[in-house]
């Protein structure tokens, strides 16, 4: 059995949805040890999420963050808005969507459909920085 765990930073980003696929992979060259097993990535933060969805059209991550953005709007009635008005619908969207994942590994690879790439969903306006914990449990 292999077991790697790793946390990453990923690079600083504004509001928004952004495909990391390529950066999470590019941080786990070790999966290609791994035949048959199972990925865990994990975001450590309350205000951005993870997703998996299309990875094709850029125009699906820009309507998925304008039907988040109508869904829960910045609404000055929020009584937790400790850092700004995106401060609690950040958080919202964050329980609506999850902050973690979990993907199959077949042959050294994340087994995801032809279509799908892992997404960074940035809820807050201003640009962070976000760590997420990485875990591969397998066989060789």
């Amino acid at each position: 059995m292999i077991f790697i765990q790793k946390e990453i930073t990923l690079k600083s980003r504004s509001k928004g949805i952004y495909l990391i696929t390529s950066e999470i992979i590019s941080e786990i060259p070790e999966i290609i040890n791994i035949r048959v097993g199972i990925a865990n990535i994990f975001l450590k933060h309350t205000s951005a999420s993870l997703s998996i969805n299309e990875n094709a059209s850029p125009e699906v991550r820009v309507d998925m963050d304008n039907f988040l953005d109508k869904l829960v709007p910045n609404e000055k009635y929020f009584l937790h808005n400790y850092e700004g008005e995106d401060d609690m619908p950040a958080h919202i969207k964050t329980s609506l969507i999850g902050n973690s994942l979990t993907i199959p590994i077949t042959d050294g690879r994340l087994n995801l459909g032809t279509w799908q790439g892992i997404y960074l969903c940035e809820h807050r306006i201003h640009s962070h920085r976000r760590k997420v914990v990485i875990t591969l449990i397998g066989t060789e």
